[in-house]
């Protein structure tokens, strides 16, 4: 029998018609200009779709052309609930959302989980958000694909980048970063950290990656950890905050897109 991991912020953070969502996703990928090849990576924020969709859309439109040949998605974000060491997959061999189901690759789930840092912890994903908000997006812009969702806890760059190195494969895999920016700084200060966080990461610079810059600066620092052995580039793709999109600019939340190649 099939277990189901069943939606846990659809009608908060994203809207749980799926006529609605469905048309809320096609008009920002609508409104996105993809540009460059189609990425090995992204990192694309985690967000109410009203605040960061736009920016995640902007990422997500450059997969498009690649449609039906992304086979499998290794999706990492952080966790936002559950204290845990390492990284945590998820038992669910399905992940649903109003868009429909995903089935999860257990044939590679069974690979991480040969490693030391990588263990079962269904908890970890019952109310995660930050892996959530970006299956609906995935459903839109691929054809078929198995999904591998990890949620990474207390975990170093290279605990990280084993667990990618596992599942890299090759232009059939497609790896998410899922990752806001800065939090709850005015407008202005947001845009300058957000800058620095940017240039960073285009730089492959681990060091300046921490939770005061990215909320997901764990599996963000793996990622790179892994692209600089790969000696993949990094192009920004957006950059904006809450208060570009749909919030005041008092106390915002900054948004990055990045793809790797």
């Amino acid at each position: 029998m099939s277990i189901a991991r069943y939606p846990a912020v659809a009608g908060q953070f994203y809207p749980d018609d799926p006529v609605v969502l469905d048309r809320m996703i096609d008009e920002m990928l609508e409104q996105a200009s993809p540009g460059g090849p189609v990425p090995k990576a992204i990192i694309v924020p985690h967000a109410g779709y009203i605040y960061s969709g736009p920016v995640a859309a902007s990422a997500y439109a450059t997969l498009i052309p690649a449609h039906d040949r992304i086979e499998r998605v290794v999706l990492l974000g952080p966790s936002h609930h559950v204290w845990f060491p390492g990284l945590a997959a998820s038992s669910a061999d399905i992940f649903l959302t109003p868009l429909g189901r995903i089935p999860v690759d257990t044939a590679v789930r069974e690979q991480v989980l040969a490693l030391p840092q990588v263990t079962i912890n269904d908890a970890a994903h019952q109310y995660e958000h930050s892996l959530e908000v970006q299956l609906p997006f995935l459903q839109k812009v691929l054809d078929r694909f198995t999904l591998l969702p990890l949620v990474v806890g207390e975990a170093g760059p290279d605990e990280v980048a084993e667990v990618l190195d596992t599942v890299w494969g090759g232009d059939e895999t497609l790896i998410v970063v899922s990752s806001d920016l800065s939090h709850y700084h005015d407008y202005r200060t947001a845009q300058v950290m957000d800058r620095a966080t940017s240039e960073a990461i285009e730089r492959l610079d681990l060091r300046q990656i921490d939770p005061e810059h990215a909320c997901g600066c764990r599996p963000v620092a793996g990622l790179l950890a892994a692209a600089r052995r790969r000696g993949l580039a990094v192009t920004t793709l957006d950059l904006r905050n809450s208060g570009d999109t749909a919030g005041p600019r008092d106390q915002v939340v900054g948004y990055g897109a990045y793809a790797f190649h």
